[in-house]
């Protein structure tokens, strides 16, 4: 018997991301973004951003079920981004697979987009082992979490502070007057640099912090830590060594974030690593993970870069195991939550 085509509706921020899975296989990913119309603002506009949406939804779902040669009579259920995300963006898409649920008569799920940057792993690399961590690395969250069951069983065990990884790369970027967003730009630049140039600080990392958060993170610091460095330069009348101080910073955040990961695996005994989210595409962090979980003895389970920035994949496949477990819809009551807690993979009244 086939399993269920689930699609998956993705609006959390400045991406309308439709997708098509049945079980763990991808149909297919279509993806419109407006982060070209947020660039010359220095970051995302949420009332643009929404805008975007709904200008973007309708042609987006059409070219999604062309590509996989299905009609919307012939899905078996609807996955939606119910947050966390924009207040806006979440409303246009919430609103609009309420729609398409009562159209086609099918079932609404209304999953956690965080969770949906792990579940999108299952496509590419297959099913999830009976335990396994899971790192969430983008602009707005950094968190590690102890998975035993994705649809089930999700356990938080650290979070960020104050800046996420990606905030953090987007901030220093504005910094080193490169354009936005910053991320994709400081990760360029510091493959060029000296990693060990200037010892920035590693946050939360000394041992009474590490006592009160040990899997928690904070970037604010270090993101403080390269703005008075480059004052300094600045001040001297000296050129400022971007290169280096990006990579430098780049070393500083990859550190933390590959070390809490291993001190978890140790403490929870777990043998299997899931990073994702769009600073997964970060390429010291990529290196840098691979090489010190390898040398523990530790598989690393990354998605392609294609699947690290919001897509509608991410919560078709969270939809999909959602399903396989058995959880009841949401119902058509449902709101949307810009704040969802990691521990709520469905949303309900």
């Amino acid at each position: 018997m086939a399993q269920p085509l689930v699609l998956g509706i993705e609006t959390s921020c400045d991406e309308t991301g439709i997708a098509l899975v049945r079980g763990l296989d991808l149909l297919t990913d279509v993806t419109a973004s407006s982060m070209d119309d947020h660039a010359r603002f220095g970051g995302i506009v949420p009332e643009v951003a929404s805008r975007a949406h709904l200008e973007s939804f309708v042609p987006t779902l059409d070219a999604a079920l062309e590509r996989a040669e299905v009609s919307l009579a012939d899905v078996d259920a609807i996955a939606v981004t119910a947050g966390p995300g924009l207040v806006g963006s979440l409303t246009v898409g919430v609103s609009a697979a309420k729609a398409l649920a009562l159209a086609i008569d099918r079932p609404l799920y209304g999953v956690n987009h965080v969770l949906g940057h792990v579940a999108v792993d299952a496509l590419v690399h297959g099913a999830f082992p009976e335990e396994f961590l899971g790192l969430v690395v983008s602009g707005g969250h950094s968190s590690l979490l102890l998975v035993r069951d994705i649809a089930t069983d999700v356990t938080e065990l650290g979070q960020t502070l104050d800046d996420a990884a990606g905030e953090a790369f987007d901030k220093v970027g504005r910094l080193l007057g490169l354009p936005y967003p910053g991320g994709p730009h400081v990760d360029r630049l510091s493959q060029t640099g000296d990693r060990s140039a200037i010892a920035f600080p590693r946050g939360l990392s000394r041992a009474k912090d590490l006592a009160r958060h040990p899997y928690d993170f904070s970037f604010s610091g270090l993101k403080t830590a390269v703005a008075r460095v480059v004052e300094g330069y600045e001040d001297a009348g000296r050129e400022v060594p971007a290169a280096d101080i990006a990579a430098s910073f780049s070393e500083a955040v990859a550190d933390v974030l590959v070390t809490k990961t291993l001190n978890a695996c140790a403490a929870h005994g777990v043998s299997t690593v899931v990073i994702g989210g769009g600073f997964s595409a970060n390429s010291r962090l990529r290196d840098l993970a691979a090489e010190r979980l390898d040398a523990a003895g530790i598989t690393l389970r990354i998605p392609p870069i294609r699947y690290c920035t919001d897509n509608g994949a991410m919560i078709a496949a969270l939809g999909s195991a959602v399903l396989a477990a058995g959880l009841p819809p949401s119902t058509l009551d449902i709101t949307i939550d810009s704040g969802m807690p990691l521990t709520d993979v469905l949303a309900h009244v």
